[in-house]
């Protein structure tokens, strides 16, 4: 008896991959392997599981990857101050490169023919997913359903889930839901009320965080400390990746930090508004510029902040395994083992003031920024430099 083929589909059990998977059923004749990867987002195994099975799926992969996740991938981006657009800090956008490559992982592990994914055609993520699946093995099938199917809209998403009685999940206020994306760095969403940027975003839709208005009338403080660029502690305690950031995310998201309501400019080229929620990430860019400000040296800043607009662009469009993102992760990276120490934060209804900066780099020399008279700085040598630039003008 000839084995049927196999498709890997990143499934999260929720209405939009639950579809996916029986139309995968109806249209190929393939086994349909369910895989999802736990990356902080809010994850119902019972409910993965049980949907899945209703639709005679027989493998069910769930493979914790958060650890992966903030080491691997939210730490570099963080070493590279990625912001997007001035806003955005690429908490979805960071997330698509792991799930592929570990989705292709899965596919050869259990010689699948094709992989899918439920992004959508008008977004962002189908285009990560498949540079990632096409790094990783470039020949194997991609099946995008919202490229192909005649499903145009998600009133007819809907009404096929109704007629194959897959659940339809509501909102909290018992409507169908936004489009929401979430992770251990970030939530986004998007959708309904706030297609139209005219319209304010409703308190409700914030999963992480409380208004500034309703956080607490009192300051809270917390540190955090570096080793080799990347966060290994609060308040001297050493802390796991994926456990720091969680740590992160719950001081902050009380204190009503890292909310961000954006109109953003998609790789496609559509403009799309949604409201996006980074509480610990917010922390940890404050944080990462505040170390650095006191261990590196000026050039070597300044050139991180000149290559950070095309590096976050890169993050964005998919290219986490470009070779160009590859060189300028090199160049981010250069001097991280100077990057030590421990900074001091104070927050405060949705704001975040340096309290201090404590580090054992000789970067920062109180001899030579005293106002008291010293040796260390020739005062002298300052009228030639303003000499020399006065020339450089006229060039």
């Amino acid at each position: 008896m000839k084995l049927k083929k196999r498709i890997v589909l990143a499934y999260s059990g929720g209405l939009d991959t639950s579809i996916i998977l029986r139309w995968l059923q109806e249209n190929y004749n393939a086994e349909v392997i369910c895989y999802t990867a736990n990356i902080g987002q809010e994850i119902n195994r019972k409910k993965i599981i049980f949907n899945a099975k209703k639709f005679g799926v027989e493998k069910i992969i769930i493979k914790d990857l958060r650890d992966i996740f903030v080491k691997d991938y939210v730490f570099p981006m963080i070493r590279g101050h990625a912001i997007y657009e001035g806003v955005y800090l690429l908490g979805t956008s960071i997330a698509r490169p792991l799930i592929a490559k570990d989705q292709i992982r899965i596919a050869k592990k259990y010689k699948a023919y094709a992989v899918s994914h439920g992004a959508t055609g008008k977004g962002n993520d189908q285009v990560r997913f498949e540079l990632g699946y096409h790094y990783f093995d470039p020949k194997i099938k991609i099946i995008a359903p919202w490229r192909i199917w005649k499903l145009k809209s998600r009133t007819d998403l809907i009404n096929y889930a109704k007629k194959n009685r897959i659940p339809i999940p509501k909102d909290k206020k018992g409507a169908p839901p936004f489009s929401i994306d979430d992770n251990l760095f970030h939530t986004s969403t998007e959708g309904k009320v706030l297609e139209n940027p005219k319209n304010s975003a409703p308190e409700f839709v914030f999963q992480r965080s409380v208004s500034p208005e309703k956080a607490p009338n009192k300051v809270t403080f917390i540190s955090i400390n570096f080793k080799n660029g990347d966060p290994i502690g609060i308040n001297g305690k050493k802390l796991r990746p994926a456990k720091l950031l969680e740590k992160l995310n719950q001081v902050a998201g009380k204190n009503g930090i890292g909310r961000v309501d954006l109109v953003e400019n998609r790789f496609l080229g559509i403009k799309s508004r949604g409201v996006y929620e980074t509480p610990g990430g917010t922390l940890l860019i404050h944080a990462h510029r505040a170390i650095e400000s006191v261990t590196l040296d000026k050039e070597t800043m300044h050139k991180k902040d000149r290559i950070m607009p095309r590096y976050a662009e890169l993050i964005y469009n998919g290219y986490w395994y470009s070779k160009e993102r590859f060189k300028l992760q090199k160049i981010i990276d250069l001097k991280r083992n100077k990057v030590n120490g421990t900074i001091k934060l104070k927050l405060y209804k949705g704001n975040i003031t340096i309290q201090s900066r404590k580090t054992n780099s000789k970067a920062y020399s109180m001899k030579k920024v005293s106002f008291e008279e010293n040796k260390s700085f020739n005062k002298y040598n300052v009228e030639r430099f303003i000499n020399f630039h006065k020339k450089m003008l006229k060039k």
